[in-house]
């Protein structure tokens, strides 16, 4: 009888607790595509790329503090410019 289970545990099982953003999520493709291209332009160098994205996971924490955010919500901010800044540093080159 363990294994049994109703219609409403399945539902729930299968909802997610939090949707994706979609405008999140097509902001941070297009920061990141934006500064690809400036980077592929030469209107900006590769170095100042990873800046600007240190920068604002730098900026991201004082606001979160500032403001008591909820420590998951900052957590994956700062991953999410992390990722950014790792792709754009795998063109930096090795010393």
């Amino acid at each position: 009888m363990a294994g049994n289970t109703n219609d409403n545990e399945n539902l729930r099982a299968d909802r997610r607790a939090d949707p994706p953003d979609a405008h999140g999520q097509a902001a941070m493709l297009l920061v990141e595509s934006l500064l690809h291209g400036l980077v592929a332009r030469s209107v900006i160098s590769l170095a100042d790329a990873v800046e600007i994205v240190e920068t604002a996971a730098d900026v991201k924490e004082e606001i979160a503090l500032e403001r008591g955010e909820d420590a998951k919500t900052q957590q994956t901010s700062i991953m999410l410019l992390d990722m950014i800044r790792a792709s754009l540093s795998n063109d930096l080159p090795r010393a």
